[in-house]
């Protein structure tokens, strides 16, 4: 993916992100032993409150999970994207932390999926997205611009192995964000597919 620059902050990528997590031996296991991501940082927090650990996801990022003794049970469909919902199976709510996407090289993305299902992780076929009407291709082309695969950790956060498979410039971003006030008319689209 092409490089823009930033002219208001100079940020160099992301420093970590935080998770909740119900049992952090499991995700401590998930993590190392099944993704090979080192553990950088531990911390019990005060008075008993929980823990925060750190993983090294590369390129000097972290991806860090909350342990709280008092959290809420999980809210798929809700807070999380809802792995039952078939199609919308991506919605989660305003403010959720949709999906984590980490960055892989092209050329390994098949041989990562078959590393992940000889671990027996539940993996997604190579998806190739495109810019069609269904935005996605069953064979890879010149349109495609990223591919993934998608697969969950113990806690069912969705995760995904991404690669850019060309570069893309301004003229990639040309659609009107919508507004709250556009929510009705897309529900409307919605009901009739």
């Amino acid at each position: 993916m092409a490089n823009q620059e930033n002219k208001e902050f100079q940020l160099r990528g992301v420093n970590h992100l935080a998770l909740v997590c119900k049992d952090m031996a499991k995700t401590v296991d998930f993590y190392c032993n099944v993704l090979g991501m080192p553990l950088t940082k531990t911390i019990d927090l005060p008075g008993g409150s929980g823990q925060h650990f750190f993983f090294d996801i590369g390129n000097g990022d972290s991806l860090a999970f909350f342990w709280f003794p008092d959290a809420p049970e999980a809210a798929p469909g809700v807070a999380a994207p809802d792995p039952r919902a078939g199609q919308r199976a991506l919605v989660s709510s305003h403010g959720s932390m949709n999906h984590v996407a980490f960055d892989v090289p092209s050329d390994r993305i098949e041989k990562y999926r078959e590393r992940l299902i000889a671990k027996g992780i539940r993996v997604t076929n190579v998806i190739n997205h495109d810019n069609s009407p269904s935005q996605v291709s069953d064979e890879m082309n010149d349109d495609v611009f990223i591919r993934s695969i998608y697969f969950s950790d113990p806690d069912g956060i969705l995760l995904e192995f991404a690669c850019w498979t060309k570069d893309l410039g301004p003229d990639e971003a040309h659609h009107t964000p919508a507004t709250a006030a556009d929510r009705a008319r897309y529900l409307a689209v919605l009901e009739k597919s």
